[in-house]
């Protein structure tokens, strides 16, 4: 079963890497590039900071923060731990796809992926009672992460998995937020 979900993956990941066109080689290269996306976090901090009161803004960013460095933490050592070889270092294949990067990490799971879809989700889950429009951060995650087939260095079950973990765990950081934060900060409102 698990031989059949990896001929898949590579053979899928082989399909997809292969329809990238030189001329769009520097469009992806930037959007791969984890330092193109600064503007948008900072419009997620400017956002939670226009619409929330100081105290709940603060706990928000922290919570925002503290949740990246879990993501960052998980995805490492689920690499070390699995240790699977990145197509554009598996020499199976990396003579017959694109590679733009060469990264000599582990590939399972994408830090990109579970990174960019948590905190887009928690962001999200933050401001959607603000803004109606809030969804169209997705856009962010699903570029980002295709970007690292395009580029050939992750697999789509690579993605997939991370997309989860990053979802999931946002998921799990807004319902703590919910439940110890929200009712702190009630409790130390003035009456």
């Amino acid at each position: 079963m698990l031989e059949k979900i990896a001929e898949w993956d590579r053979n899928i990941f082989i399909y997809l890497n292969s329809l990238g066109i030189e001329d769009y080689d520097v469009f992806w290269s930037i959007v791969t590039n984890i330092s193109s996306w600064t503007p948008l976090f900072v419009l997620f901090f400017i956002l939670i900071w226009i619409k929330y009161p100081k105290k709940e803004a603060i706990f928000m960013s922290l919570t925002v923060l503290v949740l990246v460095g879990f993501i960052l933490g998980i995805t490492d050592l689920t690499k070390e731990f699995v240790a699977r070889l990145r197509p554009n270092n598996n020499e199976e294949i990396n003579t017959v796809i694109r590679i733009l990067r060469s990264p000599t990490g582990y590939s399972f799971f994408s830090g990109h992926a579970s990174s960019s879809f948590s905190i887009t989700t928690l962001v999200f889950l933050f401001l959607r009672p603000k803004y109606k429009w809030v969804w169209v951060f997705y856009i962010w995650p699903l570029l980002f992460t295709f970007s690292r087939i395009y580029v050939g260095v992750h697999y789509p079950v690579d993605i997939l998995v991370g997309a989860m973990v990053g979802t999931f765990s946002a998921l799990l950081f807004y319902k703590l937020h919910q439940r110890f934060i929200i009712p702190y900060l009630a409790s130390n409102r003035p009456l």
